[in-house]
């Protein structure tokens, strides 16, 4: 069995019955886990077992673990601070940040591999335009090229780690000040201006080998009337013949706000699917899943298999191992020493 289109939550720290019977569905190729799927790391390794026992391949493993605001998993795992302290590191020591954004993309990245989680969607390569809240410090920095050089050097400590990264959220969220999970957002610069600012990073990362790009739930009237997500044009045409992107497409969540204009759950994950994404979340609402799978109960895309299995972490070692190698210890160190500095507090804009 082929692994389907569609990634998806489970209820808690176990898989229920119900559970079990929708991740065999064969529309299904993923799980997203939340906080409220985590209790120990133990737990933990248990669970993401009984999801990988159930398909053959296995399912794909994932959770935002970005830092700060947004990681899911916190006791027993290390303390991320947000990005958006590498970018202001960067405009004191360039170089002492790009170390460090290498060595948090590492750690990140090592701490969910232990556990055999596959990916975890970052880095955030939205622009910090001091507009958007639901953005903000994890928006690495307001200029674009500083993005690409710190998310080149995050990415490359994931890559040390086993784990591809997976930018977000093409083309960029950070112009607006709607929170898509609320609102629709609108943005009405022009391709030409997107092109020189929130893009950039996007671009760059591209050529730097980025596997996965997630999409927005954001319109941009001057270029489309759908949110990119949704768009051909933003996916077909602009990320993958203009910026010659050839990964893993993945929607952003279909029961956020914004996405509703594009009809109900079945509706959004086929459109989603025919402007050119590879892979659909349907998170929060197991009905809206349901009525999703069941839509896609015969889609098959044979390229799309082949960039899923991309996604799937490299082998590494297990907790146990991982927290006696020096360099686990040194870089939880220095990670958390970047957190606590004075420096960090200053307004340095």
């Amino acid at each position: 069995m082929t692994l389907g289109p569609v990634m998806l939550d489970v209820e808690g720290t176990d898989l229920s019955q119900e559970d079990r019977e929708l991740l065999r569905h064969p529309a299904v190729g993923g799980v997203i886990l939340f906080s409220r799927n985590y209790d120990s790391p133990t737990q933990l390794v248990r669970l993401i077992q009984d999801i990988h026992g159930l398909r053959d391949p296995r399912l794909l493993v994932a959770v935002d673990q970005e830092g700060g605001r947004v990681q899911r998993f916190r006791d027993g795992f290390t303390r991320l601070p947000p990005i958006a302290l590498l970018g202001r590191i960067y405009d004191q020591d360039a170089a002492r940040a790009i170390q460090l954004a290498q060595k948090t993309g590492w750690l990140m990245a090592a701490e969910l591999r232990a556990v055999d989680v596959d990916i975890s969607f970052a880095p955030v390569l939205d622009l910090d335009h001091g507009t958007s809240a639901v953005i903000g410090d994890r928006a690495l920095h307001k200029r674009p090229e500083t993005v690409a050089r710190l998310a080149h050097a995050y990415q490359y400590g994931m890559q040390q780690a086993g784990m591809v990264a997976t930018g977000k959220h093409f083309p960029g969220h950070g112009g607006v000040e709607a929170d898509s999970h609320h609102a629709l957002p609108v943005d009405q610069r022009r391709l030409e201006d997107l092109e020189q600012w929130d893009m950039v990073s996007f671009e760059r990362m591209v050529h730097f080998g980025m596997a996965g790009v997630m999409m927005a739930h954001v319109v941009f009237p001057e270029v489309d009337k759908w949110p990119a997500g949704f768009s051909r044009i933003w996916i077909r045409e602009i990320l993958r013949k203009g910026l010659g992107f050839q990964g893993m497409v993945f929607s952003d969540d279909l029961h956020m706000a914004a996405a509703a204009v594009a009809g109900d759950y079945a509706d959004r994950a086929q459109l989603a699917l025919e402007a050119g994404s590879d892979m659909v979340l349907v998170c929060n609402a197991r009905e809206g899943a349901v009525q999703a799978v069941e839509a896609l109960a015969d889609y098959n895309d044979p390229v799309a298999h082949i960039r899923l299995a991309r996604m799937h972490g490299r082998h590494a070692p297990n907790r146990e191992e991982l927290r006696a190698d020096p360099r686990w210890q040194q870089t939880v160190a220095a990670v958390q020493g970047y957190d606590r500095e004075p420096m960090l507090d200053m307004d340095l804009e």
